[in-house]
């Protein structure tokens, strides 16, 4: 189906230059798990634990784009996508530790295709599928798998290096640990909040090591590492309720953008972790890798927090994914619409967030690397009226226009994501796509949103 009209007359404008994407990662989009050497990664061990993920679905096929990446391709082209960000799979590129030529040759020949029409590949080294061999040895909560994920980099940094346009080192690395080994609704599944804390640091340890690889190996390539910030406020000016804002921040957004911007780790959230052995983790030095000055930060947005010292109406509390912060608990905005995954649609949020960075850290280009919905598509008559997410999408366009118009330097937005994918432990019950995917017949449908985005990337700018 073709857009709607929009009007003639130009509406809210992004600066020159600026990069309009869409993402996927490796896991929840490529299917193929078994083929070209591909070993077991922590997310086809967890998938298949019975309970773990919704419907036991697992990685098989998802939207089947190992197979049909020249297909997404042509799709991105179509719909005037300038940039196409997605993971390398850690599993496929380094079985066993030692370079996969076939593998390789999937990216290699992804890279190209890319470039050749005319979309700028934003390669992510790490979207959370560890292979299961580095887990069965202790996983990231053990020092080594940061030095292996460095190897690792190596390995397809060398090949890649000379054509990908902007790099990522980690993708959200909050949700690995604190939802991979803290809360255990993630692979490998742990609940345990000491590994959880330690592998916070040794992915940042990890990012630290591969930012030395790619300035190495790709010196004329951008790089950076992708967060997911949420802004959090506290429900009431009460000494408890600011605490448990500060609380919540230091480990949701601090913990990570202070060793990456500011040189180390804030020191009350040092102090938060400290009974969970966090500080005997850190070894001399250890902040110093991290600090490898970055080209830009990406900016992972979904929703924000407000956040109470005690329980009040509707409240809920605090997870095991958010460590030592038994008191702490969530406060709902009962006004709020919300998405398919039931969280709350927040736009003046992602301003919020982009602020944070831009007047409390040094100054660095910031991307939106992330930002969508899910909502329960239905396909009529070959056509997907997601209206909500168009609105969706509207909303937070203008909340990151609004925040250049405040002084961020906000160089680009990749919506989440480009297909309907394997969502995690949610499988495939909820859909984030601008693109429609028949996982029984893997017909893709651009949805209106799809074509909605197409139309403001063909203006660069919003109507």
């Amino acid at each position: 189906m073709s857009a709607e009209p929009l009007p003639t007359r130009t509406g809210l404008a992004f600066p020159p230059g600026f990069v309009w994407g869409a993402a996927t990662a490796a896991f929840q989009v490529e299917g193929a798990t078994t083929v070209d050497g591909r070993e077991p990664s922590v997310w086809d061990a967890f998938a298949a634990r019975p309970g773990a993920v919704a419907g036991g679905d697992t990685g098989e096929p998802a939207a089947d784009h190992y197979r049909r990446a020249a297909e997404d391709v042509a799709l991105m082209r179509s719909l005037g996508l300038g940039a196409y960000r997605f993971s390398l799979a850690w599993p496929r590129i380094q079985p066993g530790g030692l370079p996969n030529v076939r593998g390789i040759a999937f990216y290699d020949r992804l890279v190209d295709s890319l470039l050749a029409a005319g979309i700028q590949p934003w390669a992510t080294l790490y979207h959370w599928d560890l292979p299961q061999r580095l887990e069965d040895l202790g996983g990231w909560p053990v020092r080594d798998t940061a030095y292996r994920f460095a190897e690792y980099a190596e390995t397809i940094v060398g090949v890649l290096g000379d054509r990908v346009a902007s790099w990522s080192t980690l993708n959200e690395p909050w949700c690995a640990a604190m939802l991979g080994y803290g809360k255990g609704i993630h692979a490998p599944g742990r609940t345990d909040p000491a590994a959880a804390a330690a592998a916070a640091h040794h992915l940042l340890l990890g990012h630290g090591l591969a930012m030395d690889v790619l300035r190495r190996d790709a010196p004329r390539a951008p790089a950076g590492i992708t967060l997911n910030l949420y802004p959090v406020t506290p429900a009431s000016d009460t000494p408890a309720d600011v605490d448990a804002a500060r609380r919540i921040d230091g480990q949701q957004n601090r913990l990570f953008l202070d060793p990456v911007l500011r040189g180390g780790y804030p020191t009350d959230v040092v102090a938060d972790l400290a009974p969970f052995g966090f500080a005997d983790v850190v070894l001399p030095g250890d902040e110093d890798v991290i600090a490898a000055p970055v080209d830009w930060l990406g900016v992972n947005y979904y929703r924000g927090y407000r956040v109470a010292g005690s329980p009040t109406p509707g409240s809920s509390p605090a997870g095991a994914e958010w460590i030592g912060a038994d008191a702490v608990h969530f406060v709902p905005d009962p006004a709020a619409p919300r998405t398919d995954s039931g969280w709350e649609v927040q736009p003046a949020g992602l301003t919020a967030s982009l602020l944070q960075v831009h007047r409390g850290y040094r100054p660095v280009p910031l991307y939106v690397t992330e930002n969508g919905a899910a909502y329960p598509d239905v396909l009529r008559a070959g056509e997907i009226a997601d209206t909500d997410r168009v609105a969706f999408l509207d909303a937070h366009l203008r909340a990151a226009h609004d925040a250049v118009t405040h002084g961020v330097d906000l160089r680009g937005y990749f919506y989440w994501s480009l297909l309907d994918n394997f969502e995690w432990a949610e499988g495939y019950a909820k859909r984030f796509g601008l693109v429609h995917v028949d996982y029984a017949t893997q017909q893709r449908t651009p949805k209106r949103s799809a074509h909605w985005y197409s139309e403001v990337i063909a203006r660069n700018a919003l109507p």
